[in-house]
C-alpha cells in the first residue's frame, strides 16, 4: 500500500504543478493580487507531494522491497544502508525523481526567500519553474514510472551496478543536480523578466544569489565526480573529457559567466540582452546533459538510460524549453535597451571579455562533444574526439583568461587605468615569474609550456589576493589598522579572492601532475621489489576477503623510502556476486598533496603474478583542493549581506506615498 501512496503523490504533484503553472501566471498577467498570492503555497504544495514520492522509494530500497521493478533491479538485500539509500538515484528512473525533488525545492525556496521580489515577478517565476516541474513529472509517470509493480516478487534482486557503490557515487549526483537544476531558476527570472518587461539592475541582483548557488553545487559535484572516478576506475587519471563530463562542465562554464555578467548588469545596467541570454543558455546546457545521459545516444559509464523512447520524449522537451526560451527572447530583445557605458579598459570590460572567452571556450567544448554524435547520425560513421582536440582548442583559449583574472578586481568600475593596476601587480607576477624559472631549472628536461604553466598558477594564486593587499593599506598602514581594514570589507570581496585563488591551485596540480607524474606498468610476485620516485615498493602476497555482497583479492604492498617503512597499500579486485561484475579498488597513499597510485590488473596465467600500475602523482590532490577553495569563496560571497538582503522593500510610508502617487 505504501508504494501506491508514493505513485498517488506523484501524480497529485503533476496536478498541482499544472495549476502552480497556470493560477499564478493569470495573476500576474491580470494583476489578480489573490491568484499570485497562492503562488508560494502552490510551489510548497508541490515539493512535499514530490518530497513524499520520494521519501517512500527511499523507504521501498531501505526495505528490500522486491515487489518494485526499480528496486528489484537496483538493489540488493546484503548491500550495505548507504549504498541502498543511494540506489535510489543510481537509476534513470530514480534519478530523475530526485532531479524533480529538486526542481520543486528551488521553487519552494524561491517562495520561501521571494518576500522582496516583486508579486507579479515572483508569482511569474514560480508559473515558470511549475511549468519545468510538468514536463518533468509527466515524462517520470509516462515513460520512467519508478513504481512499477512486479508479481510474484523475486526473493532477491540485481543489485546496484558496482562501480556505483562507492560513498563518492552517494555524494556526487545530488550536489551535480542541486547545480544542473539549480540553473534552473535563473532560467526562470529571465523568462519571467522578458514576459514582464522589466529587466534591470534589480532584477540582476535578484538573480546573482540563486545563480551563485547553483555554481557553487555544480562545482562542488563535478569536483566530486572527478575525484571518484580517478579512484574508483582504477585508471589513475583525473578527467576524460568523457561526453558526459563534457555535459556537466558546459552548463559550469556558461553559469560563471552569467556569474560575472550579472555583475555587470547590477553594477552598470549593461550586458541586459548578453545576461538574459547567457541565463537562458545555462539551463538550456543543463537539459541538455540530462538528454546526452538518459537518450541513449552515449555510451559511458555515467550514463543512465538506453531507451531511444524515453530519449525522444526528453528531446522534445528540450526543444520545447530551450525553442520557446530563444523565441520569446527573439520576440523581446528588441526592445530592450544595452544599459550603461563604459571604455573598455574598466571593471566591466574585463568582465565582458571574461565573458567572450568563458563563451567561446563553452562552445568549442560543446563542439567537441556533439560532433561525432551528428557524424554519426547523418553517416554511420563511428569517430572519436578526445584528448588531443580539447588541449589544442581549449587551452589555449583559456590561457588568456588565466592571466587577465588578477587585473579584474583592480580596475575601477566604468574606466580603469591599466598601467595603475600593472603596478600594483608587479611583485606578484615577480613571484610568479621565479616560480616558473625555479621549476624551469631544477627540472631537468621540463617543457617550456609546463614551467609556463606553473607560473600561472602562482600568478592566479598570488595575483588574487592583490586587491585585499591593497584595500589593507600594507605595507604603510600598520597591522592593526590593516586587519580592521580586512575585516570590514565586503565578504563578496574576500569570496572573488577565494574563487580566483582555488582556480589557481587548481591549474598548479593540473600542471604539475601532467608534466611530473611517473608510471610504471609490470608483473610482479609475492616478494618481488620496484622502485618509483624514490619509494621501494613491495608485493608481500593477495589475502581474498568477504564483503557483505562481493568477495574481493586484496594485495598488499609495503612501501619504504631509504629503509624505513612508510606505509602499506591494499588495492584490490572485486566481484560483485550477483552481478557477476568485476571492480577495481585503487590503493592510494597521500603525502601533502602527492599521491603514490596502485591499481591492479589481471593475474598472469601460468605464473604466480599479478600485472600491476603504479603511479606517483605529485601535487595531484591540488586539482581537488582548489575546486573546495572556490566553492569557500562562493560560499563567502553568498553570506554577503548585499546578497542576502537583495533589494529592499520600501518603508511602508514610501509604499503609501507610491500608492497615492498612482
Amino acid at each position: 500500500m505504501i508504494i501506491e501512496l508514493g505513485h498517488y503523490a506523484l501524480v497529485l504533484a503533476l496536478a498541482l504543478a499544472v495549476v502552480q503553472t497556470v493560477v499564478p501566471f493569470v495573476g500576474a498577467r491580470t494583476g489578480d493580487a489573490r491568484q499570485m498570492a497562492m503562488a508560494p503555497n502552490l510551489a510548497y504544495a508541490v515539493f512535499v507531494a514530490i518530497a513524499v514520492a520520494f521519501a517512500v522509494l527511499t523507504w521501498a530500497y531501505v526495505t528490500s522491497d522486491f515487489s518494485v521493478v526499480n528496486v528489484v533491479e537496483n538493489s540488493h538485500s546484503q548491500k550495505p544502508l548507504i549504498f541502498k539509500i543511494s540506489g535510489v538515484w543510481g537509476n534513470h528512473e530514480g534519478s530523475m525523481l530526485l532531479w524533480v525533488l529538486i526542481l520543486a525545492l528551488f521553487g519552494a525556496l524561491v517562495a520561501l526567500f521571494g518576500d522582496n521580489l516583486p508579486p507579479s515577478l515572483r508569482a511569474m517565476v514560480i508559473s515558470v519553474q511549475g511549468l519545468i516541474t510538468v514536463a518533468f513529472t509527466g515524462f517520470i509517470l509516462f515513460t520512467s514510472n519508478p513504481f512499477l509493480r512486479l508479481s510474484p516478487a523475486p526473493l532477491e534482486g540485481n543489485d546496484l551496478n558496482p562501480i556505483l557503490q562507492d560513498v563518492g557515487l552517494a555524494i556526487h549526483p545530488p550536489l551535480l543536480y542541486l547545480g544542473y537544476v539549480g540553473f534552473s531558476i535563473s532560467f526562470s527570472f529571465a523568462i519571467a523578466a522578458l514576459i514582464e518587461g522589466r529587466i534591470d539592475a534589480a532584477w540582476a541582483r535578484w538573480v546573482r544569489p540563486w545563480t551563485l548557488t547553483a555554481w557553487v553545487f555544480l562545482t562542488a559535484g563535478i569536483a566530486m565526480g572527478s575525484y571518484w572516478a580517478y579512484y574508483e576506475l582504477g585508471w589513475g587519471g583525473w578527467w576524460f573529457w568523457d561526453p558526459v563530463e563534457n555535459a556537466s562542465f558546459m552548463p559550469w562554464l556558461a553559469g560563471t559567466a552569467l556569474l560575472h555578467s550579472a555583475l555587470v548588469m547590477e553594477r552598470r545596467e549593461a550586458l541586459k540582452v548578453w545576461t538574459i541570454l547567457l541565463a537562458i543558455l545555462a539551463f538550456s546546457l543543463s537539459l541538455l546533459g540530462t538528454f546526452l545521459v538518459r537518450s541513449g545516444v552515449l555510451t559511458s559509464v555515467h550514463a543512465f538510460a538506453t531507451d531511444p523512447t524515453r530519449g525522444i520524449v526528453i528531446l522534445a522537451i528540450l526543444v520545447f524549453f530551450i525553442g520557446g526560451a530563444l523565441f520569446l527572447f527573439a520576440l523581446r530583445s528588441s526592445a530592450l535597451s544595452n544599459g550603461g557605458m563604459f571604455h573598455p579598459i574598466s571593471r566591466e570590460g574585463g568582465l565582458v571579455l571574461n565573458n567572450l572567452i568563458l563563451t567561446t571556450a563553452t562552445a568549442t567544448v560543446f563542439v567537441g562533444t556533439l560532433y561525432p554524435l551528428a557524424v554519426e547520425a547523418l553517416t554511420g560513421e563511428k569517430i572519436s574526439v578526445g584528448a588531443p582536440y580539447f588541449d589544442a582548442t581549449f587551452v589555449p583559449l583559456m590561457v588568456p583568461l588565466l592571466i587577465a583574472v588578477p587585473f579584474g578586481p583592480l580596475l575601477a568600475w566604468k574606466r580603469g587605468d591599466i598601467f595603475a593596476a600593472m603596478q600594483r601587480l608587479y611583485l606578484f607576477a615577480a613571484v610568479a615569474l621565479v616560480a616558473g624559472l625555479a621549476t624551469l631549472w631544477f627540472a631537468d628536461g621540463l617543457p617550456l609550456l609546463a614551467a609556463f604553466g606553473v607560473a600561472i598558477g602562482f600568478w592566479l594564486v598570488f595575483g588574487s589576493f592583490a586587491d585585499l593587499w591593497q584595500k589593507s593599506g600594507l605595507p604603510r598602514a600598520g597591522l592593526a589598522k590593516a586587519f580592521a581594514r580586512l575585516r570590514g570589507l565586503p565578504r563578496s570581496v574576500w569570496g572573488t579572492a577565494f574563487a580566483h585563488a582555488g582556480l589557481g591551485v587548481a591549474v598548479l596540480g593540473i600542471v604539475t601532475v601532467s608534466a611530473f607524474q611517473q608510471e610504471q606498468v609490470l608483473r610482479m610476485a609475492p616478494g618481488d621489489t620496484t622502485e618509483l620516485a624514490g619509494y621501494t615498493i613491495t608485493f608481500d602476497g593477495a589475502t581474498a576477503r568477504r564483503g557483505p555482497n562481493y568477495t574481493e583479492d586484496v594485495a598488499s604492498f609495503t612501501v619504504s623510502r631509504a629503509g624505513a617503512r612508510v606505509t602499506t597499500i591494499e588495492p584490490a579486485k572485486r566481484l560483485y556476486t550477483a552481478r557477476g561484475m568485476p571492480t577495481t579498488e585503487a590503493g592510494i597513499y597521500t603525502t601533502g598533496f602527492s599521491q603514490l597510485y596502485v591499481a591492479l590488473g589481471d593475474p598472469v596465467e601460468g605464473a604466480n603474478q599479478i600485472v600491476v600500475r603504479l603511479w606517483w602523482k605529485p601535487q595531484v590532490t591540488l586539482i581537488w583542493l582548489g575546486p573546495v577553495l572556490m566553492m569557500i569563496g562562493g560560499l563567502f560571497s553568498l553570506s554577503d549581506r548585499r546578497l542576502r538582503v537583495g533589494v529592499p522593500k520600501p518603508s511602508a510610508r514610501r509604499r503609501a506615498a507610491l500608492a497615492a502617487a498612482e
